[in-house]
């Protein structure tokens, strides 16, 4: 992104790049989810490539720039208990030292300590409660209760701690509440829920109990304005002239895939088809977009907020996670 934007007395600051290309140690690997723990330690799921060389999840001691530290890699590619097929979500509970991983493949959620260490897993393949098709996004609430992003069944599910089916919400449709193939989620500060709804180009928040809210966004994405050129084959374009992206409105999304919420309320979505990070105000009043250096952001997949007022997203062409600082305009964090 730009070193700085500021936008309606919020200024975010450009910090470094954490990690590189590469299948272990601190680099990174076609991310699918993140999230964070205490004291800047970070938790990816990587997806690898065709050789499943880079499959697998890390855990990764944030710093300066350059001073990240591997942790752990654990969640390697395999079909025994503690391997994965298609890694995607991750949440950690450090209270109760559970990481929570999804495998989109074999619809199961992998449960280990916050060592890397295999514990259980629960879930299979079906529609029925506590079966699973394609689980995405995972979120941990005050109570240990897991949320999981049922995509392929268009649904919430929650489980206890322990994998027992608790309690579903959602279905397939386009109304309030309903979902086409739910991606990333996250909770606030007040334990509401809130779903990057993929195929429906919209973020949902719903209440603790799984009641509809509100929802922000509508589909909309970057068209070619006449004389101007991609600046990748995906976009966005850049007019000669004016050196601008074609980007749609702030509240416009093609396919959304994560949502995070800082600890004032305000929101950031990751609008995976338009290249960009959106961002709202708790009332869903847009605020600004942030669309990386050269005004592109190839495919971002995933994002993170933390409490000191950094936030995360994933450049999956690039690989590495770029961060930075959001304060008001008195440099208050």
């Amino acid at each position: 992104m730009p070193l700085t934007t500021v936008a309606r007395g919020r200024v975010f600051d450009w910090s470094h790049a954490v990690g590189r290309g590469a299948a272990r140690g601190t680099g990174f690997n076609y991310i699918q989810g993140m999230c964070l723990g205490k004291n800047g330690v970070l938790y990816t799921t990587n997806r690898g490539n065709e050789n499943n060389f880079g499959m697998h999840a890390n855990k990764v001691q944030l710093g300066g720039p350059g001073e990240e530290e591997l942790l752990h890699d654990f969640y390697e590619y395999g079909e025994g208990d503690g391997n994965s097929t298609w890694p995607f979500g991750i949440a950690v509970d450090e209270g109760r030292d559970r990481v929570y991983c999804s495998d989109e493949w074999a619809n199961t959620i992998s449960v280990f300590d916050t060592g890397g260490k295999f514990i259980s897993k629960f879930g299979k393949t079906g529609s029925g409660d506590g079966e699973l098709l394609r689980p995405a996004g995972l979120a941990v609430e005050k109570n240990g209760n897991v949320i999981v992003a049922d995509s392929g069944n268009n649904r919430l599910q929650v489980f206890s701690p322990d994998g027992k089916f608790v309690a579903k919400c959602g279905g397939p449709g386009k109304g309030p509440g309903q979902f086409d193939q739910p991606w990333g989620i996250t909770l606030d500060k007040d334990g509401n829920i809130w779903v990057a709804d993929w195929n429906n180009h919209r973020v949902q928040k719903l209440s603790s109990q799984g009641k509809f809210l509100t929802s922000i966004g509508s589909f909309g994405k970057s068209e070619k304005p006449e004389g101007s050129f991609a600046v990748t084959i995906f976009g966005p374009y850049i007019s000669g002239e004016s050196e601008k992206a074609g980007h749609p409105r702030t509240d416009q999304f093609n396919h959304p895939t994560d949502v995070a919420i800082d600890s004032d309320g305000d929101i950031y979505v990751c609008d995976w088809g338009n290249h960009r990070v959106c961002v709202f105000d708790p009332e869903g009043g847009p605020i600004t977009t942030l669309i990386g250096d050269a005004h592109v952001l190839p495919e971002d997949r995933c994002l993170l907020r933390d409490f000191d007022g950094y936030s995360s997203y994933v450049d999956r062409e690039d690989f590495p996670i770029k961060s930075g600082r959001v304060h008001d305009e008195i440099g208050r964090i």
